[in-house]
């Protein structure tokens, strides 16, 4: 059996995460894995954590989202998600909340890799706006 990975003692934020990309061994892994390169391609200047006892979360002066791996999906939830323009319609999950919206990726399924970049930049944005 593996170790599940999570406690801070693992290792650095970064380490952490790619732990957790290795360990989920199927697509969620690769989901992960693509969606946190896209994080970066959109904010090279964004900081990863771990928190939660094991989610991986991007920050750039403020949260920007987390990423939740479950059986059939991954999930990216943006904190302040309500807030954000959406045009591209990515926002397909927690669209009744206050603040949240989330996007859950399932398996097989493409990713507008141009409009999910957008909208993490559109997120730091929002961060670092008064």
């Amino acid at each position: 059996m593996k170790k599940k990975i999570g406690s801070k003692k693992d290792g650095s934020p970064a380490q952490l995460i790619d732990a957790r990309i290795e360990e989920l061994e199927d697509w969620r892994g690769e989901m992960l894995s693509r969606l946190r390169a896209l994080i970066k391609q959109a904010d090279p200047e964004v900081v990863e954590e771990w928190k939660w006892r094991g989610v991986p979360v991007w920050s750039h002066n403020g949260l920007i989202c987390t990423g939740e791996t479950y059986k059939t999906i991954v999930k990216l939830t943006f904190f302040k998600g309500a807030s954000l323009k959406d045009s591209s319609g990515l926002f397909n999950s927690g669209l009744d909340g206050n603040a949240r919206r989330a996007i859950d990726f399932h398996e097989g399924e493409a990713i507008d890799e141009d409009a999910f970049r957008a909208l993490i930049r559109a997120a730091v944005s929002l961060n670092e706006s008064p």
